[in-house]
């Protein structure tokens, strides 16, 4: 998989290309599924969810800048791959679901993949965690119709939220920067993400 579809493509970050093989995919989809665990594709999950396609997952962290010292946020905890890779590049990690049942089972899937330091929270992902706030990064997995403020304002000075913006169907993943003159974004690249559902989702 890091070969083939991430290496190959340009995901050029050696932080990254690690953890993602580090990262044992397999622990994260559905049992009957697991023979398709590295195809570069997103696949369901149940509850209408999916788990991102690998390669869009290393552009997320990729775009975040992580040196190891941050504190990050995972929105959209799905299965909690994501997170699971978000941890090898960080220092501590919050990830937030809206669907109690799958943050059960991504909290069981972090501890077998042997993440149990990641702390998974049940809430409306649009308006991130404030009891926990500030953070260095913010990941989305899930697409919002516009930048969701609340996220922003969650960030430290110059960190980083990474997010898909636009309609259902199809997005651009943008990199935006808390700076002093306010949301900078730094580049866009199509993508198509499930939607962002919640107060400043869909």
């Amino acid at each position: 998989m890091v070969d083939a579809q991430l290496r190959g493509r340009d995901v050029v970050d050696e932080r990254v290309l690690v953890a993602m093989e580090r990262v044992p995919r397999e622990l994260f989809v559905p049992e009957k599924l697991r023979d398709r665990a590295y195809v570069d594709a997103a696949l369901p999950i149940g509850d209408g969810q999916t788990i991102s396609q690998p390669y869009m997952v290393a552009r997320i962290c990729e775009a975040l800048s992580l040196t190891g010292v941050e504190r990050v946020l995972d929105v959209g905890t799905g299965s909690g791959y994501q997170a699971a890779v978000l941890a090898e590049l960080a220092a501590e990690v919050d990830t937030i679901e809206r669907i109690p049942r799958l943050a059960d089972r991504a909290r069981a899937n972090l501890e077998a993949a042997g993440y149990g330091r990641v702390s998974v929270h049940v809430g409306d992902g649009s308006r991130g965690l404030p009891d926990r706030a500030p953070f260095d990064a913010i990941a989305v997995a899930a697409a919002a119709p516009e930048l969701p403020r609340t996220l922003y304002e969650q960030l430290e000075p110059r960190g980083r939220l990474v997010v898909p913006v636009g309609r259902r169907g199809m997005q651009r993943l943008e990199v935006i920067v808390r700076s002093p003159e306010g949301p900078a974004v730094l580049r866009s690249v199509p993508c198509r993400f499930v939607p962002l559902l919640g107060a400043e989702g869909f």
